[in-house]
């Protein structure tokens, strides 16, 4: 079998490279063709056919000096051969890093090595990183081989994995390139029958093995060596790609956190110089990354494995796939297996009656007799306990224990209760004494690990075992309780989860001698639990298994005749003598027979792994029993042992004989060892389990057994559970050995796995079930699990039980073969099931670490097991990796493991994480503890320095993206106002008409003839009063005030400008702005607010302010002194052109003129400003608002909100732009109202500033924006005491308003209503507003608790309404309940203003839609805008945006529309007019909204899972470029942690969105863009990443 698999390796592997088959003659081709031939049929041997191709090829090649021709080829395909002469240096270097190569096979090396031989080397994006995350790397590690790259900046750092040179390795010669292929490590072979093996001198066999590598190897291979792994991807979008680059000629402008703004479209690198590229969809491009993500999409463009067709329904209408059994797939046909007996056990005369019987003869009979001998750490015996030494010591601790330790003058332990035992490894000795005194007292001893920590792997766990075992006495030694970690009495400290336990020392002063009438009670074995063994289970809970004194005894019986044990016997014991088959053999068994136990410690087989062989060769040992991994590290260390013998051996029992690699130890041990005496019939694996104890062991050879089984089984075959020989699929095979027949008078059978425990056929792999008198009775504790594990019924097909006696289910997976010998394939723990297939843990830990194992993996350390994400299971693998690996090494390891993976076990790699040596969790012998791995993992706590995730390969039962359907056309019936049977979902706010209102400014239809009139009325009223940091008046300002500065500007303005000029106002928030704002309007002249720049930020902000100046058309600055030498300082220079501004005037010192006549505009239809801002796009959109609309929009807002002189209103928000704006400069002048003015940037460095005023002027309206509730937020949640005793009382606030232009952020609001409730705000108060470009004020909540509700003002509460997020996906509104699945909380916007009507219309189809239906929100109302004012004139472009008409229904009013969507609902509130109050409700931005699988995303509910994910998430942005899914998370934590979040973040995107993450980016805190209102600029951060200019800390590019 196995020869037959290594030839077709061979051929497989020894094609000639491509490019040399292309130039070969057609007869040298047919020769070859004849010596394959004749290799595959035998008629030649292996070296014969290399020597002849050897020839055939030596003209076509390259000679390289000096060498063989048939080597020359090998060479070139790498195949390292292990022909090795004893003295050569290469056999010197390996023996120093060989340590690390735990359990290989050979045969799975080639087939590794095979595998990975079929794929071309692919380019796939490498991950980015920051140099500081990095673990320690090589020098030649600076510039990985990265042929995607673009040049930085001259002069850059040259950063790890982000530059890139184009020959990779320059100067190191032809060697690098061998630098990147496989290295094959070559160990033992597997099987003899695979290899050569020829004795030499000396005894040691020499192995040939060839070993396939790639066939095209030649040296600008390794250029584009990054392995691109997936051969089956592809993206589900099936549409073309949808515009998401928002190309539309609109500029573009910056907020608040730095970046360069640029205009739309146009490049925003100034200082790069990069390679444009295109993509997709035909975008121009620059930067690496774009290079990057192009790698990523053609990687993905492959065709995936055939669709799926069928599903299973998600609730509701989410279709995920389910994976439809392949109908060619292996099903079983043999007949259904019978049970199968062991043989009956034999009767023993004077067989001891029970173990402490059996001591006690022992230790009186035969008290010379060694026991145990333990050894120390340099392998020298340190003390041998003899039968008598351990009989007597057992007593006087079970006297002691039963009667010197009390509480309250009652004996503390009574017969049947648990004690600890908690003992080193090292210490054999005094855990025997302690075991067998526990025994002899009735106590039951409970063997766990001693805790080296207090946050040990799997304490926890371990604590609860204890509490619910009810144990309140640990027993240990003085050395070890001396080194436990103490609290700061000096006692023992509480472990996590621990009950409060005393510790007892066994080997102090405290133990007795009992007197001399005192004998332990010896009983007969009964169904009394003698002690309780630990098992942790896949999940990581950890469970005790109790066994009988019946069980016990029994299992002891069965053993000795098993294993044909005789009376003292010497056996070596490498094995953990707490549990499992350490202590059966080596502390129970033994003890029965009056054996001598050579006891190992783990910390000796580290320091000397050949101890245990000489311990044998010492003690002429006739038993051994071993792991795999003992065997395999005593190889390895094997060369220097000249004189050791194991002809004394009967019996190497190799406990781990079910695993994968065990068969190799065993065959690779045997080859080396045969010359020294070791007979091959002498190694017996064995199958146990903690419940089930010993199942199955092979037979020592005088027992006249059959001889050992081999199997080499498909691995297809094996992941459908069914049993096939290998077939012509020579890659993915699995050797695998019998583990010998059943114990004595068991009784086994195989069933299936899942559901009712059917017996299985005989070809197919089930749970193998025990029925014996020696298995575990119960977990402790735990009745329910024990029924199904200690109590299985199997039954036939017929449904009628095997046997009347119960079963044991053994959580090994197996079946039964020929000559009944037991076979093992895998554990329950391992086992994982994807799509309907099983794959075992350890077979996919084989195949990572045949892929260069010694090279890459810290000590063989991989851990593989699989998480639950969307529905089914996914495989994760992590490894340690070695200290000196560089990136490449590691992304190079990672292709290979994914191919390898995929190739051998057909099954795709979900996320493959590399962690820095020695940090993945311990379990107690230095293996993985793989569920608290796992727990990590899903804690985002395993701080990987390397990670790859596969989602777009393995995530194959996505639903089908979604057909859009037709919706309500033109052609549908509408009658009265009904849309297809529901009502039009249209409202308004009061109609403006009939509200009485007696106010003067009416009269006016200019906003500047108001401030005139005020002047003259009311000159001393006050107006505006801002705040500074410290909460002092800075300034403030009466209608006198204020006219006479406004008039001192026009003035200045008169003679050097003409009407309807454009004039930018750069102010920072004040009097000063507002007072030239109305300067401007008295001179005739168009005013824009601009936002200063920021001092410290000129390279950033000031781009932004040039912008909007040239983008206006303005021909003259207004600003102060400082700002004006700001902007014409050298700084500024560097960041833009200074010449190119327009006259710049400061307003400080103007003369007091007055102005000779002021400006009366001829139609109130005329401009009156200009109101410039950034959308969340970043897309700089000014909207011009005409006289009309300006006073259209104070007087809505005057009724709205009830604003009249006598009233204060506090504002802490930005002037600039929006309702902002109209707040901060106009509000104050048409109402009257005094402002109290309180500017966002102060409360950076006096957080309760805005709060303070509020409280200090006992306002009853306020506003203010998320930027600023966010801060109060964060920056206050930990003070409100301190505001307290400051007097802060916030009970005076009605209505505390945030203005925005998005969909409420419910969280935020209730998180600020909850945290200042304490001061007094009451939980009603806090509420939204909504505007836009085209409508700055379309909903305010107006004071709901106001007296004055005759005049129809108070309206009812704001609603919340949860809505099922996946059909919002699909453009519907499905209300659901709160809590339920997928729901989304939305809060309503606020109550329409007066005036103001708004309709819900079909975006496609520009319809009208129905109540509670998703579609564009539609305004029109007096205050609209007029239109966009674009530097490049395109009003085509957006007339539709401003004046559009319904396509049917009421096709004749003016809409603007609002570029949002939202739906209408008719609530069952009344307002006071008796009307039904139809609540607005906007769900985001049409513009920012992601069409992915054919379904709309918001961006904001994908951040909000994803900031859930993990603490360290600080914030959050998504955007799409060309298809793929772009998260950008902000990392508020220490950059290690920066990798753990790729995997959660694609988890929690597919979980609950549906969506595959394409590449996820961790940046620092405050990279995010965000504007003036808090809101993200997404295409900003599109922009920035694209150009490279994020510095971020870590890319990941997923497959």
């Amino acid at each position: 079998m196995a020869e037959r698999t290594s030839t077709g390796l061979l051929t497989m592997m020894l094609e000639p490279t491509p490019a040399v088959a292309m130039t070969l003659p057609a007869e040298v081709r047919e020769k070859l063709a004849e010596l394959e031939l004749e290799l595959s049929e035998g008629d030649i041997t292996q070296k014969g056919y290399e020597k002849k191709r050897g020839k055939l090829l030596a003209p076509y090649i390259p000679q390289i000096q000096g060498v063989d021709p048939s080597l020359q080829i090998d060479n070139r395909i790498q195949a390292s051969s292990q022909a090795i002469l004893p003295g050569s240096k290469h056999n010197k270097s390996r023996a120093a890093n060989t340590r690390d190569e735990r359990f290989r096979s050979d045969l799975h090396t080639e087939a590794v090595q095979a595998a990975l031989a079929k794929y071309k080397e692919r380019k796939m994006p490498m991950p980015s990183k920051r140099r500081s995350v990095l673990v320690q790397s090589s020098v030649e590690a600076c510039t990985p081989p990265d042929t995607s790259s673009a040049s930085e900046d001259e002069g850059s750092l040259r950063r790890q994995g982000r530059l890139a040179t184009s020959t990779p390795y320059q100067g190191h010669g032809h060697p690098a390139v061998e630098h990147w292929f496989n290295r094959v490590i070559q160990g033992s072979s597997t099987s003899s029958s695979a290899s050569s093996t020829s004795s030499h001198p000396g005894g040691r066999s020499v192995t040939t093995t060839n070993t396939s590598a790639h066939a095209a190897l030649n040296a600008n291979a390794a250029a584009t060596a990054l392995a691109d792994l997936m051969a089956h991807t592809q993206l589900d979008n099936h549409s073309a790609p949808p515009d998401v680059t928002g190309l539309s000629e609109r500029s573009s402008f910056h907020g608040e956190r730095p970046q360069v703004a640029s205009v739309r479209g146009v490049s925003r690198s100034y200082n790069h110089h990069t390679s444009v590229m295109e993509t997709a969809d035909g975008v121009p491009v620059n930067s690496r990354v774009s290079n990057k993500i192009q790698q990523l999409l053609n990687t993905l463009k492959r065709p995936k494995r055939p669709p799926l067709r069928e599903f299973f329904v998600d609730d509701f209408e989410e279709l995920l796939d389910v994976q439809q059994p392949d109908p060619n797939q292996p099903k079983p046909e043999g007949q259904q297996m019978s049970p199968l007996e062991g043989e009956p056990l034999g009767v023993v005369t004077n067989w001891p009656p029970s173990l402490p019987a059996a001591l006690q003869r022992w230790g009186t009979t035969q008290p010379k007799s060694p026991c145990l001998t333990a050894l120390d750490n340099a392998g020298k015996p340190v003390y041998t306990l003899t039968y008598g030494k351990l009989w007597t010591r057992s007593q006087k601790l079970a006297y002691t224990l039963l009667n010197k330790l009390s509480t309250r003058n009652e004996p503390l332990l009574m017969p049947g209760d648990r004690v600890a035992l908690v003992f080193p490894n090292s210490d054999p000795v005094m855990f025997m004494v302690a075991f067998y005194g526990c025994l002899l007292a009735e106590l039951v001893p409970v063997p766990i690990e001693v805790p080296l920590t207090r946050k040990d792997a799997g304490s926890q766990q371990i604590g609860f075992l204890l509490g619910s075992c009810g144990v309140t006495l640990a027993l240990t030694t003085d050395a070890c309780q001396k080194g436990l970690p103490k609290a700061q009495t000096g006692e023992v400290a509480t472990f996590k989860g621990w009950p409060r336990l005393l510790w007892f020392v066994t080997d102090g002063k405290h133990v007795v001698k009992p007197p001399k009438d005192w004998h332990p009670p010896i009983r007969e074995a009964s169904n009394d639990i003698a002690y309780i063994e630990y098992k942790t289970s896949k999940e990581g809970s950890t469970m005790g298994i109790a066994v009988s004194h019946a069980a016990m005894l029994a299992h002891c019986h069965a053993l000795t005749q098993a294993c044909g044990y005789t009376e003292a016997e010497t056996i070596t014991n490498v094995l953990d003598f707490k549990r499992e088959s350490g202590l059966w053999h080596g502390v129970l068994t033994s003890v029965m027979n009056r054996m001598h136990v050579i006891s190992i410690p783990y910390s000796l087989m580290k320091v000397n792994p050949l101890s245990w062989i000489q311990k044998v060769h010492t003690y002429k040992a006739r038993v051994a029993v071993v792991k795999s991994r003992d065997m395999h590290w005593s190889l390895l260390a094997q060369r220097d042992q000249r004189d050791i013998s194991l002809s004394s051996l009967r019996m190497l029992i190799v406990a781990d004989g079910a695993n994968p690699w065990s068969i190799s130890s065993c065959d690779a041990f045997l080859n080396v060892f045969q010359a020294r005496g070791l007979r091959p019939e002498v190694i017996c694996p064995c199958a146990s389990s903690s419940e089930a104890m010993t199942v199955a062991i092979r037979r020592p050879p005088e027992m006249g057994v059959p001889p050992p089984g081999k199997a080499v089984l498909s691995m297809g075959g094996l992941s459908h559970s069914v049993i096939r020989v290998d077939t012509e699929e020579k890659l993915s095979v699995l050797t695998v050995q019998d583990v010998g027949q059943v114990m004595p008078a068991a009784l086994v059978c195989v069933v299936r796995v899942e559901g009712t425990p059917y017996l299985c056929q005989t070809d197919e792999v089930g749970e193998i079930c025990v029925s014996s008198g020696s298995t575990g009775v119960a977990y402790y504790g735990l009745p329910g699990m024990t029924k199904n594990i200690f109590e299985t019924i199997p039954v036939t097909s017929s449904g009628v039980p095997v046997s009347d006696r119960p079963f044991t289910r053994t959580s090994l997976l197996g079946f039964v073969g020929p000559d009944s010998l037991v076979f093992i394939v895998g554990k329950m723990d391992g086992l994982m099931v994807v799509s309907g297939r099983r794959h075992n843990a350890d077979d996919v830990v084989a195949t990572a670490l045949a892929v260069e194992p010694m090279k890459f993996v810290y000590r063989g350390r991989i851990a593989v097991f699989s998480v639950s994400v969307l529905h089914d299971e996914r495989i994760v693998v992590v490894a340690e990796q070695r200290p000196d690996a560089s990136e490449e090494d590691s992304f190079q390891w990672m292709s290979r493991v994914l191919q390898a993976i995929d190739s051998i076990h057909q099954v795709g790699v979900y996320c493959l994480a590399l962690v820095p040596a020695n940090t993945l969790p311990k379990a107690p012998l230095g293996g993985i503890h793989i569920s608290e791995t796992k727990q990590r993992f899903l804690e985002g706590a395993l701080h990987p320095c390397n990670v790859l995730m596969c989602p777009h390969t393995c995530v194959t039962n996505l639903p089908k993206p979604r057909q859009k359907q037709p919706e309500v056309g033109p052609a549908s019936m509408i009658v009265g106002n009904l849309v297809a049977g529901k009502r039009i979902a249209q409202a308004c706010g009061r109609d403006v008409a009939q509200l009485e209102d007696n106010d003067q400014a009416r009269k006016f239809l200019y906003i500047q003839d108001v401030l005139q009139w005020r002047a003259q009325a009311t000159p001393d009223h006050p107006l505006f009063l801002v705040l500074n940091a410290k909460g002092t008046v800075a300034s403030t300002a009466s209608c006198l005030q204020l006219h006479k500065r406004a008039e001192r500007v026009a003035a200045a303005l008169m003679g050097r400008l003409n009407t309807g000029d454009h004039v930018a106002l750069v102010y920072p928030p004040g009097i000063d702005l507002i007072a030239t704002f109305y300067g401007c309007l008295y001179a005739g002249c168009v005013p824009v607010t601009v936002r200063p720049p920021h001092p410290q930020n000129l390279a950033t902000t000031l781009p932004t302010v040039k912008m909007i100046v040239e983008v206006s058309k303005s021909v003259c600055i207004l600003t102060t002194q400082a700002i004006m030498k700001l902007l014409k300082s050298k700084e500024a220079a560097a960041a833009v052109d200074i010449k190119s501004w327009p006259t710049v005037l400061d307003t400080d010192d103007l003369p007091r003129k007055k102005s000779p006549q002021m400006y009366k505009p001829p139609t109130p239809e005329m401009l009156a400003y200009l109101d410039f801002s950034v959308s969340t796009t970043g897309i700089l959109a000014g909207v011009k608002m005409s006289h009309a609309a300006t006073s259209a929009l104070c007087r809505s807002i005057k009724l709205q909100c009830e604003l009249y002189p006598s009233r204060q209103i506090a504002i802490c928000l930005d002037p600039y732009c929006g309702l902002g704006f109209a707040l901060w400069c106009l509000c104050s002048v048409y109402s009257g109202h005094q402002s109290i003015l309180v500017p966002p940037l102060e409360l950076e460095s006096n957080a309760s500033l805005w709060l303070a005023a509020v409280s200090q002027y006992k306002v009853r309206v306020t506003f203010c924006s998320y930027s600023v509730m966010e801060m109060c937020t964060k920056g206050l949640g930990s003070q409100t005491e301190a505001l307290r005793l400051r007097n802060v009382n916030l009970s005076c606030v009605r209505t505390c308003m945030v203005v925005a232009e998005e969909r409420p952020r419910i969280a935020l609001t209730q998180s600020f209503s909850k945290i200042f409730k304490d001061l007094g705000l009451s939980p009603r108060a806090v509420s939204t507003t909504f505007g836009c470009r085209v409508n700055v004020a379309i909903c305010l909540q107006p004071n709901r608790l106001g007296k004055l509700v005759e005049q129809g003002t108070a309206g009812p509460d704001p609603t919340t309404v949860y809505v099922d997020m996946r059909a919002l996906r699909h453009d519907r509104v499905r209300l659901v309940e709160r809590g339920s699945p997928h729901s989304l909380p939305l809060m309503e916007s606020g109550k329409i203003l007066p005036g103001v009507k708004v309709i819900i219309a079909n975006t496609e189809t520009k319809g009208p839609l129905g109540d509670s239906h998703l579609g564009e929100i539609w305004v029109s109302s007096p205050h609209n805008a007029t239109g966009y004012y674009t530097v490049y004139g395109e009003e085509a472009l957006h007339a539709d945006h401003f004046n559009t008409k319904l396509s049917f229904g009421d096709t004749q009013t003016v809409w603007a529309r609002t570029g949002y969507l939202g739906f209408l609902r008719r609530t069952e509130l009344t307002d006071a007019s008796g009307e039904r109050h139809d609540a607005l409700y906007v769900v985001g931005s049409l513009d920012e909204t992601l069409e992915l699988r054919g379904m709309r995303y918001h961006p904001i509910d994908i951040e909000t899972s994803v900031i859930r994910s993990h603490k360290s998430i600080a914030e959050c942005a998504v955007f799409t470029w060309t298809n793929l899914l772009v998260v950008v998370v902000e990392l508020e934590g220490s950059e290690q942690e920066a990798l753990d979040l790729v995997a959660l973040v694609t988890n929690v995107v597919l979980e609950e969105h549906y969506l595959i993450v394409g590449v996820v980016v961790v940046v620092d805190p405050g990279v995010i863009p965000i504007n003036s209102r808090g809101e993200k600029q997404r295409m900003h951060l599109r922009d920035g990443f694209l150009a490279d200019q994020l510095d971020p800390i870590y890319v990941a590019y997923n497959m």
